[in-house]
This record gives C-alpha cells, structure tokens and sequence, in this order.
C-alpha cells in the first residue's frame, strides 16, 4: 500500500492532493494507495473535508524501511518525516522551489512544475481520467486551487491555475466567489487555537546568513482577529524558536482581500530583515507590506541580513 503525504502542518494543499493522488493511483492505476497526514489540518482544510464529505486521512508521526511513498506538494526534507530517507519513495509531486536532500532507493518519477497548485498539476497528469473521478475529488481539487491562489489573488498564480479551477467549477455547478468566501472565512476561525499553535500553523524552515528562521503566513479575511493579539504572538515566539531549534520566527499576517501583509516585529534581528529585505521602515513592533501574498514568490526569495 503506497501512502501518500504532504508537508507538516498541513493546510488546504497537503490535504486534498494527497486525497486525490491516492484516488487515482488506487482507482486508475490500479495500485492500491492511502492518503496520511503529517499533523492536523488547518481550519481551512477541515472546512474542504467536511464541505465535501471526505473523511480526514490519518495522521503519521513517521515513517519505516517498508514503507512505499508518494511525497506531493513538497520535496523538503524539513518539512516530511524523520526517517523519509529510510522509506522507498516512488514519486515526487510538487510546485515549490528544487531543496534538495532527499535521497531515494532508486530511480523516481518528479514532477515539479512553476504553478501555483499541486492539484493544478495532479489535474494535468490525471487527464482524461478525471472525467472519472467522484466529485468530492473534483471538489478538493477546485478547492486545493481556490486556497493556494488566494481566489486567483496571489501572485503565484497562473492563466492556467484558473482556467483549470473554472473549468472544475463549472462542471461542479459552483460559484467560486461564494464557495471562496465561505473557504476564507474558516481559514480565518482562529479562536480556538493558541498563540504557540498560530506561529506554527503554516510555518517553513529557512535559513538567512546563518540564522534559522520559522516563516510563518497566517492568511486571512480578518486580519484584526490576529492582530488583535500582536503582543500575545509575540511573547510566544521565543519559546517556539526554541522549541524548533530556529532563532526567530517571522509572522506574516497576510490580508487576503486588501492584498496586503503585516509582520510583527519583536526585536532588532527581525526589524533588520524586514527592511535589508522589503525596503521598508520599521518604526514600531509590525509593518505592513503592501502587495505582499505569497511567502513562496514575495517572502522567501527578499529575505537577507
């Protein structure tokens, strides 16, 4: 059984395309193959499992020699298992930046394509054979699309990102405005999670002149709801830095519909990243960063010290 799993921390994206990868591996290819978890999804991606009646994969803590494994919208070794380099894994899937590090048995399928999406991508290689799939299939692709764009929103997104999501939509009978909305809106229910749980929830590891960052985006149709708790969130970072063996951790409050992001500042280190990278002026404990989205295309290629 071939199982199949996103990064750690997993929001809309590393949920639903390994639901959807294991579909058709099992389905179509006729290789029997399992959806897992690496951690609890967010709000947002629990919204998708319940919206489209999908139950929620099992959560992981590692995995073993034996174990065959399909890697998809990641390819960092920091942000998979422990033992990943122990597991046989057969396939990459992914639309982020070549990290390096992980080293397989033998010979591997990758794709890693510039979209926005890796459900775009598993759109693309799945084919003909959508015509096939279920629609709460379709429906967590539409939804893995609508999440990592921003509703077309983020400048990651491509012509062919929302051709594909259009073209899910209509044939699902779905307005993307409301359906969005209603997306955004569970993304933004942050009440019942703690401060240390928010700095964590969507979180890379990132390295800049010898200091091990966290970079965290929180994105948001209520940004005051986080905001709101500035001083608590940054009070909290020290102990999740250490926690994670980083040295700081950078919060991104991105505002999803003023396209725009807030980054708390809680000391000197951050407020000289922030302007080296962004250009900005820092006079006070955050800044706002206009036209700021994506932490993948804006955030992580400006940060320097």
């Amino acid at each position: 059984m071939i199982q199949v799993f996103g990064h750690k921390s997993p929001d809309t994206d590393s949920t639903g395309s390994p639901i959807i990868w294991a579909w058709y591996l099992t389905e179509v290819k006729g290789t029997p193959a399992r959806p897992v978890l690496l951690g609890e999804p967010n709000t947002e991606a629990a919204f998708m499992l319940k919206h489209w009646d999908l139950p929620k994969p099992e959560i992981i803590a590692d995995v073993s020699a034996g174990d065959t494994c399909v890697i998809v919208d990641t390819n960092n070794p920091a942000e998979l298992p422990a033992s990943i380099n122990d597991a046989n894994v057969v396939a990459i899937i992914d639309h982020h930046l070549l990290a390096g590090g992980i080293k397989t048995k033998s010979p591997i399928d990758i794709t890693i394509r510039p979209l926005a999406c890796t459900a775009t991508i598993m759109h693309d290689l799945i084919g003909a054979d959508l015509a096939r799939a279920p629609r709460a299939i379709k429906g967590a692709m539409l939804t893995c699309i609508l999440s990592d764009t921003l509703e077309f929103r983020s400048p990651t997104t491509t012509a062919h990102d929302r051709a594909v999501a259009e073209s899910l939509a209509a044939d699902l009978g779905v307005n993307i405005e409301g359906f969005a909305a209603d997306l955004f809106a569970a993304k933004s229910d942050v009440s019942a999670f703690s401060d240390a749980e928010l700095l964590c929830m969507d979180s890379k590891e990132y390295e800049v002149a010898g200091k091990q960052l966290r970079v965290s985006v929180l994105e948001t149709t209520a940004p005051k709801v986080l905001l709101d708790r500035k001083a608590a969130l940054i009070a909290a970072m020290p102990g999740v830095a250490a926690a994670d063996g980083a040295d700081q951790v950078l919060l991104f409050i991105v505002d999803i519909l003023n396209q725009e992001a807030t980054l708390l500042v809680p000391n000197d280190l951050v407020k000289t990243i922030a302007e080296a990278s962004f250009g900005c002026t820092v006079t006070g404990d955050s800044v706002v960063l206009p036209g700021v989205m994506s932490r993948k295309k804006q955030i992580i290629p400006a940060l320097k010290l």
